[in-house]
């Protein structure tokens, strides 16, 4: 089972996300997600069963993977320099295209250039 590096445990438990951090892979039952293809319908975003019309909701989601859908965003539009928050906060600037698509960064990139952390780390 996968475990969260400890240095950002109590990270991931204040931000709420623990419990989705620990999320492994699961076995796919994939004669049900083909049932639930065919009965999908586009136009109205929802499934048409036999026993009535059924959508996939917010609350839903909260339930299955145990977070909060309450409160305050935690993405939304930026218009940030990414170079520029790499460079001063990894202390690189990684290739363009190569490493940085969009606004987002390929993390086996990350995991070939960064080091990795200190079990022990200290307040720089």
């Amino acid at each position: 089972m996968f475990a969260p590096h400890p240095l950002i445990e109590s990270l991931l438990t204040h931000t709420g996300f623990a419990d989705v951090a620990k999320l492994c892979h699961f076995k796919i039952d994939h004669h049900l997600a083909t049932a639930l293809v065919e009965q999908w319908r586009p136009e109205t975003h929802i499934f048409h069963l036999p026993v009535g019309e059924c959508t996939i909701t917010l609350e839903d989601v909260a339930l299955q993977l145990g977070i909060k859908v309450d409160g305050r965003p935690i993405i939304g539009a930026t218009c940030y320099d990414w170079e520029e928050m790499c460079e001063q906060y990894l202390g690189v600037v990684p290739p363009k295209g190569e490493a940085i698509v969009g606004s987002a960064i390929k993390l086996k990139w990350l995991q070939d250039n960064m080091p990795l952390l200190h079990l022990e780390p200290t307040q720089q």
